[in-house]
């Protein structure tokens, strides 16, 4: 029978849907794995929460002296505490937070009644009990890794032009979706050969000020080489990671932030605000540059200095690099089996 159950909730792709899937994809070889909720890609065909419920009171882990719920999001630790407290399953719960400042109330009651809490920076960690561990999210290095020849690979993708920039993410203000659009508006005159894509949808209430920034960039006359794409595929996202030149993301907030390391994993180097855990992901200003908080001349300057480095299949490869060494969903799946671990050897 399973002896770790791992919740995604969200039917939506999100950066918590990454980094789950990310994870996944290294412990399946390590655990009897049970995914519960929506698909993700490339891990096992989930379970219903009710199949998985059923499952787990009825069929303990034979080998384990319980079963591991492993959730990421409010309503995934809401009903793991209801299997464990009211139903009586024999279940530890363990929580990875990212968030870089204080949860609501509600939240804050749900992450105190967890068995161990993952928290993905020193920061993070700052703002939640039961800490175990502090694991940073990793990539996957095997499905995000560099193009043979990123030309002909941007080529392929028919966008247009040289060479391309983009920014991923959900278009709002709080991913700074109009910094990245301002940034461009300033870099793309100097940079004839290149294309950017904003890569996300906007949704509900943030469709006004998706139109706003196309009328911006229409205004520009830009529109045929600052393209607005809507999602983009998760199964197709590291082809075209690969293929870019640069990723810029400009939140005005950031838990953590896995496009940039989807970009570092891919060679690609990034220009990212102060934000997240962007910083550590630079190495220093090596891979990557990082900009104040809303500053999109800044970012337009680091990113055509990045664009004008003659060096670029060295910045690749050091990007690489940089990835493999600090960053890799490998390294993270070792940190949170050692919190498993240790809950399991106290019984």
């Amino acid at each position: 029978m399973p002896e770790l159950f791992v919740t995604n909730y969200n039917r939506n792709f999100t950066g918590v849907s990454a980094t789950a899937a990310n994870v996944v994809r290294q412990q399946v070889d390590r655990h009897d794995l049970t995914l519960v909720g929506q698909p993700l890609p490339g891990c096992p065909v989930p379970l219903t929460r009710v199949a998985a419920g059923r499952i787990t009171r009825k069929h303990p882990p034979q080998e384990r002296p319980f079963a591991i719920w492993h959730v990421r999001r409010n309503t995934e630790m809401r009903s793991a505490l209801w299997l464990r407290d009211v139903r009586g399953a024999n279940i530890r719960i363990v929580f990875t937070s990212a968030a870089q400042r204080l949860h609501s109330a509600y939240p804050r009651w749900l992450i105190r009644q967890m068995d161990a809490v993952i928290a993905t920076t020193e920061r993070a960690a700052e703002f939640v009990p039961h800490v175990r561990a502090v694991v940073p999210h990793g990539v996957d290095t095997d499905v995000f890794s560099p193009a043979t020849n990123r030309a002909n690979a941007w080529e392929q993708l028919g966008f247009g032009g040289t060479h391309g920039i983009a920014t991923v993410g959900r278009i709002r203000p709080e991913k700074g979706t109009d910094l990245f659009v301002e940034a461009m508006l300033r870099l793309l005159p100097q940079r004839p050969g290149a294309v950017a894509l904003v890569i996300g949808r906007a949704g509900g209430k943030h469709e006004a000020f998706l139109t706003k920034l196309k009328a911006q960039v229409e205004a520009a006359g830009l529109a045929n080489r600052l393209l607005f794409i809507g999602e983009y595929p998760a199964a197709d996202l590291p082809k075209l990671m690969r293929a870019l030149s640069l990723v810029v993301q400009l939140p005005r907030y950031e838990g953590y932030g896995m496009v940039p390391l989807e970009a570092l994993a891919s060679g690609v180097p990034f220009v990212g605000s102060d934000a997240g855990y962007y910083g550590a992901f630079s190495n220093g200003g090596r891979v990557g540059k990082v900009v104040p908080l809303g500053a999109a001349e800044a970012a337009a300057q680091a990113a055509l200095s990045l664009l004008e480095r003659e060096d670029q299949a060295a910045l690749s490869e050091a990007a690489r690099h940089w990835a493999e060494q600090r960053f890799s969903a490998r390294a993270e799946a070792d940190g949170i089996e050692a919190v498993y671990n240790a809950l399991w050897e106290r019984g």
